[in-house]
């Protein structure tokens, strides 16, 4: 497959929105890559929605487009609206229309919760057998798409349920319909939706029917990481990267042809972060001191524009921002909140105080939730880190990014311990 290029091979694209598939479409990527200040929309753009509704929001970037909501912590911490028990995992939290969704593991079983977003009121829950892993319970974040919802457990229970009631619309299970083997830790993908096409990264990359679950291709046969894909569009070409055992690998979208892949072996086979895109090129990163990178795609594959040790994101992603990356660096347990420039890994500062963690970001402000349970706001700054608010919302351990919707910002820990807080403008 011959890529056409819209711009000189070594070129940064500025991709639009427009030029993204369009179940991926949303403002936030777009101001992004342009530096509009919070994902503001363009002039003349109507209101952005503040749903969430997969993992790391609309875009899958980790930047929300809401703006107006408080972070007046230190002096008034955010209320705790309601809470939950969901039971162990990693499974962050989707957003829409009025719900959130996420997933937990408890007695050997997991359940798909949806709970009414502002209340915290059961809606329906979906509960099947799943058994144990090292650090238990799914790691999937649920896809909203319409009237569906997809989810991926961590032993390869792929689900396509009703929104409304949680009925099974579909379901699959691919070690044995893909023949794929589940990796150490468990399958960790969240679903992507492309137009008509539900894609997942389980080692094969696959591209199946969103409605029924048919196989539309497969491709690859590497050892799962537990990073999920993302598409972009390069000219005319929509591909998709993903990060697994092997190092990175970037498919056409259309047959699932390999364009490129490059070599990147980490400890544990644990290369989990989604790439970010800019143009034709992406970044990843993976913890064990392994490192961070930026490959470029081309017709004759992907190609490494820088490599260092920087930035080492273990379990959990980057946010970039006008053309910084914000992150933490080293292991969950011990690592710090650092900044790195995009273009050349330059190394901007580090900060011990907010540990280890998983972040997003809205309005211009990072909002992290570190590995001892402290919701922590600062600004996205590459010229020093510059702390806005803090306060401590859980116990445990916290390697779950938190989701910022509607004014509500949703926490929760691996022993499945959730809180929706109040951070609406007064």
């Amino acid at each position: 497959m011959k890529i056409r290029f819209a711009a000189p091979r070594g070129v940064l694209v500025v991709l639009s929105a427009a030029m993204l598939a369009a179940v991926l479409v949303s403002p936030a990527s777009a101001a992004a890559a342009a530096g509009r200040p919070g994902g503001a929309a363009a002039p003349g753009a109507a209101a952005p929605s503040t749903d969430w509704p997969q993992w790391r929001g609309p875009e899958r970037t980790g930047i929300s487009t809401e703006t107006g909501w408080r972070t007046d912590w230190s002096a008034d911490p955010p209320k705790a609206l309601w809470k939950k028990s969901l039971g162990e995992g990693f499974s962050s939290f989707s957003v829409a229309a009025g719900r959130v969704y996420t997933m937990g593991n408890a007695d050997g079983k997991d359940t798909v919760w949806c709970f009414d977003a502002a209340t915290g009121a059961e809606a329906w829950k979906h509960t099947y057998p799943c058994g144990d892993v090292d650090h238990p319970g799914p790691r999937c974040t649920p896809t909203v798409d319409g009237n569906r919802v997809y989810t991926l457990s961590q032993a390869g229970d792929l689900f396509c349920l009703d929104a409304a009631g949680g009925k099974v619309v579909w379901q699959m299970q691919v070690t044995k319909q893909l023949g794929v083997k589940k990796p150490q830790w468990g399958f960790a993908c969240s679903p992507l939706v492309l137009g008509d096409a539900l894609i997942i990264d389980v080692g094969a990359m696959a591209a199946l029917k969103k409605a029924g679950g048919e196989v539309i291709w497969k491709s690859g046969t590497d050892v799962a990481g537990y990073s999920s894909p993302f598409a972009f569009k390069v000219g005319s070409a929509t591909l998709l990267a993903s990060f697994n055992a092997s190092g990175p690998i970037v498919f056409s979208a259309a047959d699932g042809k390999v364009i490129g892949k490059s070599q990147w072996k980490t400890s544990y086979d644990v290369n989990a972060v989604t790439p970010i895109v800019v143009g034709n090129t992406f970044f990843v990163s993976s913890g064990y001191n392994r490192g961070a990178a930026v490959f470029e795609v081309s017709d004759a594959g992907l190609k490494t524009v820088w490599e260092n040790r920087n930035m080492r994101n273990h379990a959990n992603n980057c946010v970039l921002w006008q053309g910084f990356l914000y992150g933490f660096d080293g292991q969950v347990d011990q690592g710090a909140l650092g900044c790195i420039e995009y273009k050349t890994g330059e190394k901007k500062w580090s900060e011990s105080s907010v540990r280890a963690g998983a972040l997003m970001m809205a309005d211009g402000k990072l909002i992290c939730m570190n590995s001892k349970g402290e919701l922590v706001a600062a600004q996205a700054a590459p010229d020093g880190y510059k702390e806005i608010a803090r306060t401590k919302v859980l116990g445990g351990t916290c390697w779950t990014a938190p989701v910022l919707s509607g004014g509500h910002i949703y926490c929760r820990n691996h022993d499945g311990d959730m809180v929706c807080l109040d951070v609406r403008g007064r």
